[in-house]
């Protein structure tokens, strides 16, 4: 299907602007979002889980954790490999994510107004698809 990834990406950027503008509010960024999300779901996480999840390096998850840890959202908790750095959500970061979660959610119910249950299940199972097939043609190269 010629033009899928364009009209994928003309979703993607007002989409990301749309999520920015209702994190404002708290100080954050879909990408810090990102880590928030992560922790809500996952519980305690490494740094090197969160970025092999987004599939992102490791540096760019150091710098949003450092941000939030300046903004008492996540903490760190003891490890016992100094080398590897352990998160969670703090108090405050768990009223946040409630918050926001509402937010975030109003508005995907917004964005799929008029589209079935069926179309909207569809898509919910074709972009994981579509991220294994890219995993594969990366690890190919």
């Amino acid at each position: 299907m010629e033009g899928f990834f364009q009209c994928y990406l003309s979703l993607y950027r007002p989409l990301i602007s749309k999520l920015n503008e209702l994190l404002s509010d708290h100080g954050l960024s879909y990408s810090l979002w990102q880590v928030i999300f992560y922790l809500n779901n996952n519980g305690p996480s490494t740094l090197v889980e969160i970025a092999n999840y987004y599939n992102v390096e490791k540096p760019t998850i150091t710098r949003r954790v450092h941000r939030l840890e300046e903004m008492q959202i996540i903490k760190p908790i003891p490890s016992e490999d100094r080398r590897e750095k352990i998160i969670q959500l703090t108090d405050l970061g768990k009223e946040i994510y409630r918050t926001c979660r509402i937010k975030i959610t109003d508005l995907e119910n917004h964005v799929m107004e008029g589209i079935t249950k069926e179309e909207q299940l569809a898509a919910y199972h074709i972009f994981p698809k579509l991220q294994e097939n890219i995993r594969k043609d990366n690890e190919r190269e």
